[in-house]
């Protein structure tokens, strides 16, 4: 018997399981006996969870007064987050002088932005920028220096202590680890056992033990009578801590390159340094995107580590002021409002991520 195949017309309207937000919620939610079951209860548990952030959080809070007294309600007080905002935000800073740290963020946004959107094609001269005369300009702006007070780094704490050690070590670690990933695939025994050595050393410790060694053990290596400064001691064992997980990422990224990649370099006269640069680092970098960025975003998380150092975080912060005799009891707005902010900034690393990864074309488009 023959089969005679039916071609819809043109100007017939597709199947309703492909139009508009139905035929979505058809295909998608609603395929199934099995789907629409796992879909309502889906609903009902989102449902029951949101009513009730909503209510703790917006409807049932207090928002306005100065003091634990005027929180009345049976919501979240949010008082307690406005009263110490700025102590969050600056830590122990000087408050006539963060306007310093504000304009480091701003000079530090219109770089990023530069770099990473792409409103400029060329990217030379943002990219000088950001990563060698920025971090200048925010020393001096932080620190102090060329007429501007001084201001140590022990009253340095909250957010603006978060993000310099998490921007800091992310500078530090990637080019750093695609030095050892590189020295890890090297043909020369010493360099390769060198880079091996090193990389294993430190996975094979938890990040609190490199920050003990980096603050305790670290000064005994320096001359007498030098010192480093904590926060710098900090920067180090971070930097080489995140370095170490780097190299590794860029090592995956580096054995997904076919062989041949390397080969056509050469034979088109390309020394190791230029086929590497221009040919083989840009595909793995490519390839490793997503693990680089879960990457930066464990070591911004690992920041929290650094209270057992001496240093006031954000969350470290916080909870130094859930402790204090006029805001007990505040503890659970403290850990939520530390908690939104940490998932703004990881979400947002998230997010560009995967813009990255769709405008380089890997993997599956979404």
């Amino acid at each position: 018997m023959a089969i005679v195949k039916t071609e819809r017309h043109p100007e017939m309207p597709p199947p309703v399981s492909q139009t508009g937000v139905i035929g979505w919620l058809r295909e998608n939610l609603f395929s199934s006996w099995l789907n629409t079951i796992l879909t309502l209860v889906s609903l009902y548990v989102v449902w029951v969870s949101m009513s009730a952030l909503i209510n703790y959080a917006i409807i049932d809070a207090n928002f306005v007064g100065t003091s634990k007294a005027d929180c009345t309600g049976e919501g979240a007080c949010w008082v307690f987050i406005k009263a110490r905002f700025g102590q969050n935000m600056y830590g122990f800073y000087p408050e006539e002088l963060r306007w310093r740290v504000d304009l480091g963020y701003i000079l530090g946004a219109i770089g990023l932005f530069f770099v990473l959107s792409d409103v400029v094609k060329n990217k030379k001269w943002p990219a000088i920028y950001l990563f060698v005369i920025y971090p200048v300009i925010c020393y001096f702006l932080f620190y102090g220096g060329l007429g501007l007070e001084k201001v140590e780094t022990s009253q340095w704490g909250g957010l603006f202590l978060t993000l310099v050690l998490a921007s800091v070590s992310i500078f530090v670690a990637l080019p750093l680890g695609i030095i050892l990933a590189l020295g890890r695939r090297s043909n020369m025994p010493a360099v390769r056992m060198m880079c091996v050595g090193f990389i294993e050393l430190i996975r094979a410790v938890p990040l609190i033990s490199v920050l003990f060694m980096a603050s305790v053990m670290l000064p005994l290596f320096l001359p007498e009578g030098q010192n480093f400064d904590k926060l710098v001691r900090a920067l180090v064992g971070m930097s080489l801590f995140s370095a170490a997980y780097m190299a590794e990422v860029i090592r995956g990224g580096l054995q997904a390159i076919p062989k041949g990649q390397m080969e056509a370099a050469k034979s088109l006269g390309l020394g190791y340094w230029q086929a590497m640069a221009f040919i083989i680092l840009p595909q793995a970098l490519k390839i490793s995107i997503p693990a680089i960025v879960n990457t930066f975003i464990g070591l911004f998380k690992d920041t929290t580590l650094v209270l057992i150092i001496g240093l006031l975080d954000l969350l470290s912060i916080v909870k130094a002021g859930t402790t204090d005799k006029n805001w007990l009891g505040m503890a659970t707005e403290g850990y939520v409002f530390v908690a939104a902010v940490f998932w703004v900034f990881c979400f947002g690393m998230s997010r560009y991520s995967i813009w990255l990864e769709n405008k380089l074309h890997t993997g599956h488009k979404r």
